[in-house]
């Protein structure tokens, strides 16, 4: 028992002594870690007789929770000294401004993205989405789009390579967001619908109008009495909003999709004045979207029967709708990075 009195003033002494947390950790290791004082004398607890177990056992606990609260204590002491003399050397103007920085802001294609979405959830569409990778199935074959078709070759789609014996597999980037469309009418209760579809999609293809990778937004409307002068009037009340104009005049010109029939590519009227762009006047024209009635093919691959629903599908490039809106002449001005050091 001497030992152990003799072990707790001496550790007491020292921690009572030093001046810093570093001789503080010090006199820790000594005392409490795998080689110290006070853990050699634990250890041999296991080696006494049961007599001298219940006289020392207790005793060697107590000095170990002793040793470990004046250690606490005076950490906390030499940490209050510390700020206490921090606190009277530095000296601080709180009245001074703060340091300048720079706020960031939304990309256009989020903004415009937002203001798109907001517009069509007023016009009841809700929003659906899907996978970036996608099967043929999905992306080209129900699609009604022929295996011949010239967006299933190679130099306009990026495809992934395909496991052996896997022939669901997802093996495409998907070239449009039209699956979508696809997977929400093989739900149970997919029809009737109104829902769009914003997103990523991908296509081989790289110049001032057209990118790799480029953001696109499908919608979809189909019910039992859908035609199309619904078609004509969702996109006439979309684009009076979206591009804030209130006589917006657009033209609807015969086309062919795979997906739709009829089909029909959509000009908004503009002009140019001194090569500056100026929508809802002047004689000239500018493409903006396509649409179309579904093609009962497209629903029959989902199950949904042709002779008791039909409806309208359309497609947007949201990067051409952010450059029209703001004036931007070149896509690639999206993908700038600026990196601020």
């Amino acid at each position: 028992m001497s030992d152990i009195k003799q072990i707790e003033d001496i550790f007491l002494k020292l921690i009572a002594s030093t001046k810093n947390i570093d001789d503080l950790e010090s006199i820790r290791i000594k005392a409490l870690g795998k080689k110290g004082e006070v853990t050699k004398l634990m250890k041999t607890i296991s080696l006494m007789e049961e007599e001298e177990r219940r006289t020392k056992a207790p005793l060697l606990n107590a000095l170990k929770d002793k040793i470990i609260q004046n250690i606490e204590k005076k950490k906390l002491s030499i940490n209050t000294d510390i700020l206490n003399e921090k606190i009277s050397t530095e000296w601080l103007d709180i009245s001074r401004p703060s340091r300048s920085w720079q706020k960031g802001k939304i990309h256009p294609i989020s903004q415009v993205t937002e203001e798109i979405v907001e517009i069509f959830s007023d016009l009841g569409f809700s929003i659906a989405e899907g996978p970036q990778i996608e099967s043929d199935w999905y992306n080209f074959d129900a699609l009604n789009i022929p295996p011949e078709h010239p967006a299933r070759q190679e130099f306009d789609t990026f495809y992934i390579e395909k496991l052996k014996n896997k022939i669901g597999e997802p093996n495409v980037l998907r070239t449009h967001t039209s699956p979508v469309q696809i997977r929400h009418m093989e739900k149970n209760n997919g029809v009737p619908c109104r829902i769009i579809v914003p997103g990523k999609v991908f296509r081989s293809d790289y110049d001032q109008t057209h990118t790799p990778m480029f953001n696109q937004l499908e919608g979809l409307a189909i019910d039992k009495d859908i035609n199309m002068g619904h078609l004509k009037w969702t996109l006439e009340e979309f684009c009076r909003v979206f591009f804030d104009i209130d006589d917006v005049v657009l033209r609807f010109r015969s086309s062919h999709f795979p997906f739709t029939e009829p089909s029909a590519e959509v000009d908004i009227k503009c002009s140019w004045d001194d090569g500056l762009l100026k929508l809802g006047q002047g004689e000239s024209w500018l493409e903006i979207l396509g649409s179309g009635m579904v093609h009962p093919n497209v629903l029959m691959a989902c199950n949904v029967d042709p002779l008791v629903y039909q409806g309208f599908a359309f497609g947007m490039g949201i990067d051409r709708l952010a450059m029209l809106k703001y004036g931007i002449p070149d896509l690639r001005s999206f993908l700038i990075v600026i990196f601020v050091g």
